[in-house]
């Protein structure tokens, strides 16, 4: 069967019995129908946060083959539970963009998924719409104050850095012009359009914790510059309280389950090539509050949302992940290791021993932090038994253990022995990460550190543009913020075409993005873009939906 077909098989137990499960009284949330729901942030102050254990799964540098990331995760949710656990699993929500694109849903997979998956993976509970909205009318205050005669702050138009946002990929309006019309239409300047979930209003969601925090947040928003050289805040157009308003539902985590009748708390959706790429703060602590195992992922490979989901999310919140999972397969691994993408399913140790050193990185990467790592073997039909055994002796030499993750065929019953291998690396392990860098390092010197340690680079380079930016941040006090790298997820380097694990390369840095209202400065790599465009043959155009209102073709 499809996803969609096993989605569809199994019939959702009612959200109240979620809740129950978690030991919320059912009339505490807010239903969405009757199998989604909203969980006031109210519950997180019911009581003290408890000590649950924080596993977070992440993956090597992803390929055409797919890896599994978010299967694993629902599937260890599950798996942890048929070992006994009460475990919860906190993810992000879809953004329309993949699903009507290449990548498709993030409700996980075969019997590892969360549901109900069409809700989950369209309009689910309406929060980026609520992000897109609140983006948007902060774009609107900007162009209308610049047209203003009572109230014109002095913008100079051609310093705005504040776009307007969509949840879809659509290349044609990355660029545009705004003001066209005559006098009516407002000021001509250029600007342009980003997806949503790379959105600064998604990324603030996602790290404020509580209301006051988000409208704190949304103040110190950065958008451009007055003619007299000023930095212009979005605290100085007295948008933030209006922003808020169209967020107040937003902010509150929502309550579903995975096939199997287990927990599942989704919030936010930010990409991790470019943006933080990690569910909500709130969600988590929501998670960790009312479960004693939480399983969370961030997006892309080790190198991206794992480093971002411990240097940011885990110092802002004060998170101590227990564990981290990295999930490989035989096909990708094969596939860093040269072999052609139609071969894969072809048995060759030679192509995956030579890709094997990419995971090898990774996990050097994850234990830079001084946390215990466990390696998932997402399984495949045509792998060897000699093909896992080579990965699991390659980890062991780095002393980590490598457990087959067999959820997408098998749902939690395929995942126990991940599952106990996961609490023998956790139970015991109680300390705080260790950061890559310092938020009293320089802006370049972060930089250079996760280049070094997360990708393997030699160092960083600057472009003439970002060492003028980096002067201007110093002088508006913005330095002391950390980063979040936007870089290719397909490589450890910043060139999407450079597979496995590569060395004697260097990062080159076109650019910075402020973020300072989510809290971090963004260095712009390689050929990244905050609007992706459709593949050629675009997932929608195989999507149908029948007179009774079934789906086909959605995944």
């Amino acid at each position: 069967m499809t996803d969609i077909e096993i989605a569809r098989s199994v019939t959702p137990k009612p959200i109240g019995e979620i809740a129950e499960k978690l030991g919320i009284n059912p009339n505490e949330i807010e239903p969405y129908g009757r199998t989604k729901a909203k969980l006031p942030l109210h519950l997180l102050k019911a009581a003290e946060q408890k000590k649950a254990k924080l596993i977070l799964v992440t993956a090597i540098s992803p390929t055409p083959a797919g890896e599994g990331k978010t299967t694993t995760t629902v599937g260890l949710t599950d798996g942890l539970a048929k070992i006994g656990k009460k475990s919860v699993a906190a993810l992000r929500e879809p953004s329309l963009g993949p699903v009507f694109g290449i990548k498709g849903g993030a409700a996980g997979g075969g019997w590892a998924q969360v549901i109900p998956m069409e809700d989950i993976n369209l309009h689910f509970t309406g929060d980026f719409s609520a992000v897109e909205k609140a983006n948007n009318l902060l774009a609107a205050l900007v162009d209308n104050n610049i047209q203003s005669k009572k109230r014109n702050l002095g913008i100079d138009p051609r310093t705005v850095l504040w776009k307007r946002v969509m949840d879809m990929n659509d290349r044609a309006i990355r660029q545009t012009i705004v003001g066209m019309g005559g006098k009516s239409g407002g000021i001509m300047r250029e600007s342009g359009f980003n997806i949503t979930a790379a959105s600064e209003i998604m990324a603030i969601l996602c790290m404020s914790q509580g209301l006051q925090d988000l409208k704190e947040r949304f103040d110190r928003i950065y958008i451009g510059d007055t003619y007299a050289g000023e930095p212009v805040f979005a605290k100085d157009l007295n948008a933030s309280e209006a922003m808020a308003i169209l967020m107040k539902d937003a902010i509150n985590p929502n309550l579903v389950q995975t096939l199997e009748g287990n927990p599942a708390i989704l919030h936010g959706g930010p990409f991790a090539n470019i943006a933080q790429g990690t569910n909500s703060i709130n969600a988590t602590k929501m998670a960790m509050r009312y479960g004693d195992w939480v399983v969370t992922e961030a997006g892309f490979g080790a190198d991206l949302g794992a480093e971002k989901f411990i240097n940011l999310k885990c110092r802002t919140a004060e998170l101590n992940p227990s564990a981290v999972v990295i999930v490989a397969t035989v096909r990708a691994l094969k596939y860093h290791g040269g072999k052609a993408l139609d071969e894969l399913n072809t048995p060759d140790t030679d192509a995956l021993a030579k890709g094997i050193p990419n995971l090898e990185k990774h996990i050097e990467s994850i234990q830079s932090f001084g946390i215990p790592v466990v390696v998932a073997i997402n399984t495949f039909l045509h792998d060897s038994a000699e093909e896992h055994e080579l990965i699991r002796q390659r980890c062991a030499a780095l002393g980590v253990k490598a457990e087959l993750s067999q959820g997408w065929g098998k749902g939690g019953d395929g995942m126990t022995d991940l599952a106990q291998s996961v609490v023998s690396a956790a139970e015991n392990f109680d300390a705080a990460p260790k950061f890559t860098y310092e938020l009293t390092d320089s802006l370049e010197d972060k930089v250079n550190k996760i280049a070094k340690t997360m990708y393997g680079a030699d160092g960083v380079v600057l472009s003439a543009k970002a060492k003028t930016q980096l002067k201007r941040f110093e002088k508006i006090g913005l330095a002391d913020l950390p980063v979040c790298m936007a870089k290719t997820q397909k490589s450890l380097t910043d060139n999407e075409k450079v597979i496995g694990r590569p060395t004697g390369f260097k990062i080159t840095v076109r650019e910075f993005e402020i973020a300072a209202g989510a809290g971090f400065i963004i260095p712009i790599t390689g050929a990244m873009l905050r609007m992706p465009g459709l593949p050629e043959v675009p997932a929608a155009e195989n999507m149908s939906i029948d007179a009774h209102g079934i789906i086909s073709g959605l995944s």
